[in-house]
């Protein structure tokens, strides 16, 4: 089985999953742009019971209802989101990785908040909103 680590800015915070993630998307909403100060970012999800913390443990911040954010408190950077609505899971920003390469993003998501000045090349399925609720994936542009 692979494992994966990875850490804030700081290398206070750090973590490790074991076995294969259930998904990995690059993420477009208002919510995750501010969060990250980017104009978009990538999870990858992880299912829950396959990772731990082995540094210290992130701080949480509830950005709404349903929804925590976890981050280093000494650095600032955004480590994890869990949400109510994924409850098996935990989504790592695909940049904290050690080997962010190791993963490969198979769509874009929330692409109706998507900013008009990204244009991205990609042939990659684009969602309107998440992968899970819209039944046929948005037209690449």
């Amino acid at each position: 089985m692979s494992r994966k680590t990875g850490r804030c800015l700081c290398g206070a915070v750090t973590y490790e999953y074991e076995g294969p993630e259930n998904w990995c998307a690059h993420c477009h909403c208002e919510s995750c742009r501010r969060n990250t100060a980017s104009p978009f970012t990538t999870f990858v999800g992880v299912p829950n019971g396959a990772y731990r913390f082995t540094g210290k443990t992130p701080k949480v911040y509830e950005s709404s209802p349903g929804v925590r954010r976890h981050f280093c408190d000494r650095c600032g950077t955004p480590i994890a989101y869990e949400a109510d609505r994924f409850p098996d899971e935990i989504h790592f920003y695909a940049a904290g990785l050690d080997d962010p390469s190791l993963i490969e993003p198979k769509g874009h998501v929330h692409c109706a908040e998507m900013l008009p000045w990204v244009k991205l090349a990609d042939r990659l399925p684009r969602y309107a909103h998440s992968s899970s609720g819209d039944a046929q994936p948005t037209q690449n542009e």
